[in-house]
């Protein structure tokens, strides 16, 4: 972890079985909860559990549509925790419109209701996904720290 002009951050390479999915959950809870006690930073609740949610999703997917390695870094930006995933799949993913009957196949909707960011990139092999998270709840705003409009 490393601390410069309030940004701290971790990698965690993502390899091995379906495991990696809670793995990536718990290293996401514990780098909050660092971020807290070492750094003193006020991270809600709320924050620990949509972040623990998104990486859920985000893994899962990589985990069931790239061949290889998975990496997650985690990063302390500003106000918000930046939770990045990386696979090897150069299919950038595409939210469907959405559809009650549907069973499954809801992860990418979910995300992007409750970040306040999402970008993908092309990487030179695959792609990386990128969310914001509000670290602090917004008292009469929306769940995910963004204004309603």
């Amino acid at each position: 972890m490393v601390r410069d002009a309030l940004v701290i951050e971790e990698t965690v390479a993502l390899d091995g079985d379906g495991s990696v999915i809670a793995e990536a959950r718990r290293r996401a809870a514990e780098f909050l909860t660092r971020v807290q006690s070492e750094y003193g930073l006020p991270v809600s609740a709320r924050a620990v559990d949509l972040t623990r949610l998104v990486v859920s999703e985000l893994v899962t997917n990589a985990r069931k549509y790239a061949p290889g390695p998975v990496s997650m870094e985690l990063r302390i930006a500003g106000d918000a925790v930046e939770v990045a995933v990386w696979d090897s799949d150069p299919v950038l993913p595409v939210a469907r419109a959405a559809d009650a009957g549907r069973v499954g196949q809801h992860g990418l909707e979910i995300v992007m209701a409750v970040v306040q960011g999402f970008e993908v990139q092309q990487e030179p092999v695959g792609k990386r996904i990128t969310v914001r998270i509000a670290l602090l709840d917004d008292p009469g705003g929306h769940v995910s720290g963004r204004r309603p409009q």
